[in-house]
């Protein structure tokens, strides 16, 4: 079952939320340092708190949400309710709007191993440590993570629609997505989005490492509470959560770089592909990602002097040693992580999550421009992972390779703030919630 709860947010007071589009920015694991840099020229914009700057960050950080909560510069909502959340959107090449709808609301943060919150990737160790030290100081969710619930009834939808007929804001993002934000504090309302919810399961789409501090949180918390009763704030996680019925769901590609890779010779490993991939050279690397689309374990390779269109020989993938089921070692970024990443650049998988050799870019022309450049000596283009196969993981209790997936649009931060702070977590008296 998964337990949701309506929010008291804490906002931005209504002088500010004039200017709401001023406010907002990326979240902590998209936003460029050119970006923060711009952002942070603004001394209410909610980067400060979401990625906090300074030697003392998390400090930093820690002060300043005191001093917005102290000056009025945030104001909590009331009454619990249901965020409405919208997204406006179009993808690169195609005149067709979408628009993906959610809610954002509090949801237990359930362990991994009790199959309610279902992950499909896995995480980089540093960036869930960073994650974790930040909540557990200012006791406060900067954004919320991205889950998918499957309803082919489509219940709640209408309620979500009703809501957005009066947005509290609306602004253009820097994806060029327009996002819009209502709220739902109908109590009757609000408890059929928890009747909805409550007997479904709950992919994590997005924000993993977000979880994760959640999950590292909870433990801390309750081992250092001997009252514990599972109500508690930090019990709690604030989570975006969309129908993956709707159809507006995009799962974009993110692409492999690699770097400081000792002693890299182009021929060599030309031929070293060559033992797993049937490869074929390609006279502008431009149309990599285009030729690659969807055609099984096919990938781009850019190097310095040439650019690669492999394929995995059908035999080869019986040559596979990992111990995965058959529904993941088929997964296009398996096959690029054994058979690219292990066999031929020698980084054995064990390592690869926190392997300085390998980054990820989710622009197919920035990939083309490092390795040009010399800023990266090889980048492996890859394909759009759909929400089947993101389901198939879930299921079976595996997870894909970190950076597996890129759902478009990003949610944004600023909208609004969640505390899990006791005195502001727990709704008041005269609520039902």
């Amino acid at each position: 079952m998964a337990e949701i709860k309506p929010v008291r947010a804490w906002r931005y007071n209504s002088l500010l939320a004039k200017k709401i589009d001023e406010l907002t920015s990326p979240l902590f694991d998209v936003v460029s340092d050119k970006q923060r840099q711009k952002l942070y020229e603004n001394p209410f914009n909610s980067i400060h708190l979401s990625v906090p700057q300074g030697s003392d960050p998390v400090e930093n950080a820690y002060q300043l949400l005191a001093r917005w909560k102290s000056n009025g510069t945030l104001e909590q909502d009331i009454i619990p309710g249901i965020y409405v959340y919208y997204q406006y959107f179009k993808i690169a090449g195609s005149a067709q709007e979408y628009c993906r709808k959610g809610f954002v609301c509090h949801i237990r943060a359930y362990d991994w191993e009790e199959n309610v919150i279902l992950r499909h990737e896995n995480t980089i160790p540093k960036a869930v440590n960073d994650r974790i030290a930040l909540l557990e100081k200012i006791q406060m969710h900067a954004s919320p993570t991205h889950g998918l619930y499957t309803d082919p009834n489509f219940e709640l939808e209408k309620y979500m629609d009703e809501a957005m007929l009066v947005p509290l804001y609306e602004t253009e993002d820097y994806q060029g997505v327009r996002d819009v934000l209502a709220l739902i504090q109908d109590a009757k309302v609000i408890q059929r989005f928890l009747d909805t919810l409550n007997p479904l399961k709950i992919i994590l789409a997005d924000g993993h490492h977000r979880y994760e501090s959640s999950l590292a949180l909870k433990q801390k918390c309750k081992s250092d509470n001997p009252t514990d009763t599972g109500k508690e704030g930090y019990h709690f996680h604030l989570m975006y959560l969309t129908n993956t019925e709707a159809g507006d769901l995009r799962i974009l590609p993110t692409h492999r770089l690699i770097n400081g890779i000792s002693h890299f010779d182009e021929n060599e490993i030309i031929t070293k592909l060559s033992t797993y991939f049937e490869v074929k050279m390609i006279e502008n690397a431009e149309s990599l990602n285009e030729i690659i689309i969807g055609k099984k374990w096919a990938f781009g390779v850019v190097l310095k002097n040439q650019a690669l269109k492999i394929r995995l020989k059908p035999e080869t993938i019986n040559q596979m040693t990992w111990k995965f089921p058959p529904e993941i070692k088929n997964l296009d970024l398996t096959v690029l992580h054994y058979f690219i990443v292990e066999k031929i650049l020698g980084i054995p998988g064990k390592d690869q999550r926190a392997s300085e050799h390998i980054s990820f870019e989710r622009n197919f022309s920035t990939c083309l421009s490092k390795v040009n450049h010399s800023e990266a000596q090889m980048a492996i283009i890859t394909q759009e992972v759909s929400i089947d196969e993101v389901k198939q993981v879930c299921a079976s209790g595996f997870t894909m390779p970190q950076k597996s997936t890129y759902f478009y649009p990003k949610v944004i931060s600023g909208f609004l703030y969640s505390s899990i702070k006791e005195d502001e977590f727990q709704t008041p008296s005269y609520s039902r919630f």
